[in-house]
């Protein structure tokens, strides 16, 4: 299978840009996402099922302090709203909303408030973090010495689409998710060049086929039998390693070579997922993370 480069449609290109002349990359972090904020309103997101009252989510913990990163697709609704679909609040909360920052609009946010939303990001694991999701994945990483809740060798989570939806990507119709890739990969691609993430862990088979659709590539796929997933009536599900690397996303030049790894199991929720396959895959994770910055 082949995937054509996404390319964005000419009236994007003028926000999309990056910002080549900054010297911070923690500044130019605050522009890209000051540029997702001036998104949520626009009416193209308005049908995309984007939940319009949240800010964005561009990263989970602090990229300028990451060299390794997971990847998935994009934040869960969960982040802003109780089991009982109510707002989160007070010691709740884990990222900010409109309610949070008493605004009536995105238009209305201040210098001040975008530094807020940045902050809620990046110190993610040291307040109130979904733990029920992140821990596992974190677990992955534990051969590599990285951790998201590790201030001294911190790994952080980055999502294809850094915006929050209504219902779950799976339930979105294929052209909202064609046009959400097609508007983030760009952010993604910029919030990766202005870091110093080496390597890419990519957290199932959906993650994998839309990160090689926004970069325009198709990673090396290998059967690893220790990874299958026993079913009873023997149709059993086949475990898959992915390998590559990216230098550029989105008509964004990365500035590097990125290593990805990746694997077909969405470790949250794939069914059978045994501690035996989740122990094979962090032990895989380490070994090639080694080779990577060796």
């Amino acid at each position: 299978m082949s995937y054509e480069k996404l390319r964005f449609p000419k009236e994007w290109s003028a926000k999309l840009q990056a910002p080549d002349d900054l010297n911070s990359i923690a500044a130019a972090q605050l522009i890209i996402l000051k540029k997702m904020v001036g998104l949520i309103s626009d009416q193209l997101l308005s049908k995309l099922d984007v939940i319009s009252w949240a800010a964005p989510i561009p990263y989970f913990g602090d990229p300028c302090r990451a060299t390794i990163a997971t990847v998935g697709l994009n934040p869960s609704d969960r982040e802003f709203l109780s089991s009982e679909g109510r707002e989160l609040t007070d010691a709740s909360r884990r990222f900010h909303t409109l309610a949070s920052l008493e605004l009536s609009g995105w238009a209305d946010l201040t210098i001040g408030q975008l530094e807020s939303i940045h902050t809620s990001c990046t110190e993610y694991f040291s307040r109130n973090p979904y733990d029920a999701w992140f821990r596992p994945l974190d677990l992955l990483l534990k051969g590599t010495n990285d951790s998201f809740y590790s201030s001294l060798f911190h790994a952080c989570h980055l999502d294809l689409i850094p915006y929050a939806t209504a219902v779950k990507w799976a339930s979105l119709k294929p052209s909202q998710r064609e046009s959400l890739l097609r508007i983030s990969a760009s952010f993604l691609a910029q919030v990766l060049k202005y870091s110093p993430i080496k390597i890419l862990v990519l957290n199932g088979k959906t993650v994998v086929e839309n990160f090689e659709r926004a970069a325009g590539v198709i990673f090396h796929k290998e059967l690893v039998d220790s990874w299958c997933l026993p079913r009873k009536n023997g149709n059993h599900i086949k475990g898959f390693s992915y390998e590559g690397k990216i230098s550029r996303m989105a008509d964004v030049d990365l500035g590097r070579d990125i290593s990805i790894l990746g694997y077909n199991h969405n470790i949250q929720s794939s069914f059978g997922v045994t501690s035996a396959v989740r122990t094979s895959i962090q032990e895989w994770i380490s070994e090639k993370a080694k080779g990577i910055e060796n």
